[in-house]
């Protein structure tokens, strides 16, 4: 398949309804939100989503979860040093063929690109030598999402029915008292573009793109857990704009501002998708495919 050729931007709509859609480690898992109070679901936690949609089609990915594993490697060092050609690279100190490889090898390096800084085994031993040391640019850049409208955040009490550690007296111990934090309702914006630039350099291809907007169409199938459950996040719509050259018609920004969300009239408090209008402000002679969600 031919590396990819025109400049592509993306916009995603994501509904959400009773979910913690990112929680935020350093405030009590809270579902991030911005100083307005604007919804936010950080890049990182997005190319997470993404990496494990690609895992589910098959697809060879690098930076793999703990609960997504399915090589066994336990890490990304252990996961890179297995290659043995990426190895002879590295041991030759060859730079350029040592990215050629990761790049073939996994789809995400070529996507999102990676930085490869650990010591080999000897190095490990004897804390001699610079190790590997290899940045790389992928032609995908995702934003963080956020929402349309400031959200609103229910916070409940949860209780486990039986303690951890065995107690003397009938008391439940503190371990068994916890939060759980949810979105009410909220419609978040996804956007994200590709770069062919750097799809010339990672050798990213068409056939590449593709299982990339299928990954963002398809972003919570299998995703579900207690703060995520079955049904309660989808991407209702995802707008796939593909430039006629390499450097793209218009400005990444312009084309993402082409998609407006906005509440429709009289509603004060959103529940629902269908309280909202979702409008495309077409760019001359700029080709875009719909796409509903799963």
């Amino acid at each position: 398949m031919s590396v990819l050729q025109n400049k592509i931007d993306f916009v995603a709509i994501i509904s959400v309804k009773n979910a913690n859609p990112n929680g935020d480690p350093l405030n009590g898992n809270l579902p991030r939100t911005t100083y307005t109070g604007l919804g936010e679901i950080s890049d990182v936690c997005i190319k997470r989503k993404i990496r494990n949609r690609l895992l589910d089609m098959g697809e060879k990915i690098f930076v793999q979860s703990d609960d997504k594993n399915v090589d066994g490697y336990q890490s990304l060092r252990e996961r890179a040093l297995a290659n043995e050609l990426l190895v002879k690279a590295e041991k030759a100190k060859n730079r350029d063929e040592f990215k050629r490889i990761a790049c073939e090898s996994w789809l995400d390096v070529r996507s999102f690109g990676q930085v490869f800084a650990f010591k080999s085994k000897k190095e490990e031993k004897d804390e001699s030598g610079d190790g590997v040391s290899v940045g790389i640019r992928g032609p995908v850049s995702i934003h963080p999402a956020f929402s349309v409208d400031p959200i609103d955040i229910t916070s409940i009490q949860i209780t486990k029915s039986v303690n951890n550690e065995s107690n003397d007296n009938s008391k439940k111990s503190s371990d068994t008292m916890g939060m759980k934090h949810r979105v009410d309702f909220g419609v978040y914006v996804l956007r994200g573009s590709i770069n062919v630039q750097l799809a010339e350099l990672t050798g990213f291809t068409e056939d590449d793109a593709e299982k990339i907007k299928e990954a963002i169409r398809t972003l919570f199938v299998n995703d579900s857990s207690s703060a995520r459950p079955e049904g309660s996040m989808e991407v209702v719509k995802l707008f796939w704009f593909r430039h006629n050259n390499k450097l793209g018609q218009y400005s990444s920004a312009k084309v993402h501002n082409s998609v407006v969300i906005t509440r429709k009239q009289g509603v004060e408090t959103p529940s629902s998708i269908n309280d909202y209008e979702i409008k495309l402000n077409p760019l001359a002679n700029l080709s875009v495919e719909e796409y509903e969600g799963v």
